[in-house]
């Protein structure tokens, strides 16, 4: 009888106290189980995480002035906004739009979404693709994209504007 209460605090430490902390294996095999990412009541994909945080970093050049060449808040060319915007998310591409233009995936303007990658021809001069935005909006057939413009630096436009519809040459997808 004097055992009793010994034996009974023993036997409660013993079954109850099983480790939380996962094995290599067991981290692994959770993470590669785990394709989304709760936050709150919402529920987020890698990849439409990435998109999000890529806009949002190319949103915060707005208004910066236009350097050709440039790639910080000082400056910031059209294909510069576009490779730090994805750098950010350890994606890299070509350093020039018209090299941009060759990675991912052609998509229709009707399969543009928030991410997408547009592509126009605006010299006259020069033949082939020379300027890149980066779509990061779709509203009521409406799809706005931020760039760097010469005269005006980081901005957000509209595809449905005259000059960028009649420069347009193609739409593509890198996620």
């Amino acid at each position: 009888m004097r055992f009793l209460p010994l034996i009974l605090i023993l036997l409660i430490s013993f079954t109850s106290c099983k480790s939380s902390k996962l094995s290599k294996k067991d981290e692994s095999e959770s993470v590669a189980k785990t394709p989304t990412i709760t936050k709150g009541t919402n529920t987020i994909s890698p990849k439409a995480l990435k998109i999000y945080n890529i806009v949002k970093h190319a949103n915060s050049f707005s208004g910066t002035k236009y350097k050709f060449g440039g790639t910080t808040k000082k400056g910031m060319d059209c294909s510069g906004l576009i490779y730090i915007a994805f750098k950010n998310e350890q994606i890299l591409l070509p350093r020039v739009s018209k090299d941009m233009a060759t990675r991912g995936f052609p998509i229709s303007v009707k399969e543009i979404k928030k991410g997408d990658l547009l592509f126009f021809q605006t010299s006259k001069k020069r033949r082939g693709i020379n300027h890149v935005g980066l779509v990061t909006n779709i509203s009521n057939n409406t799809i706005e994209f931020i760039h760097s413009t010469t005269s005006k630096g980081v901005i957000t436009s509209s595809l449905s504007e005259r000059y960028w519809q009649t420069t347009f040459k193609e739409a593509r997808r890198l996620l």
